[in-house]
């Protein structure tokens, strides 16, 4: 396995396993706490989260795409979760916490963008990848 493959599987593994507990967290810790539109955001962020998850265990077991390609879209990927499904976090617990995050607005789409500059570049590399 090379170093880029391993990254991309702990990677996943990782933030799977971080969108189960905050998922369930959500369900069992926040429904009582959070009014339904900062929930359901925050379950939005939870599910984009899983999505990409499995998006970099099909990037990782890819084998169209050069070990630069992963590396590209792993970065472009993981900038996008962090930017989007954390940011998400914060806004729809903003209300639980003494630190007002709503600067983090703008944010959000910024990790969107990131994360359809990954699904882009994995069909730029699909494309281009000659048998």
């Amino acid at each position: 396995m090379i170093e880029i493959q391993r990254k991309i599987f702990i990677a996943a593994t990782l933030l799977g396993l971080l969108g189960v507990v905050l998922g369930a967290f959500a369900a069992h810790g926040l429904r009582s706490v959070l009014i339904d539109s900062a929930l359901e955001s925050f379950q939005t962020g939870v599910r984009y989260q899983m999505y990409h998850a499995f998006f970099l265990f099909f990037i990782g077991l890819n084998s169209h795409l050069s070990a630069l390609q992963k590396k590209y879209i792993f970065s472009l990927t993981l900038a996008g979760i962090i930017l989007f499904s954390l940011s998400i976090y914060l806004l729809a617990t903003n209300a639980m916490t003494s630190i007002d995050f709503t600067f983090l607005g703008p944010v959000t789409p910024i990790g969107g963008l990131f994360l359809i500059s990954a699904w882009g570049a994995l069909l730029y590399g699909l494309i281009k990848h000659k048998n």
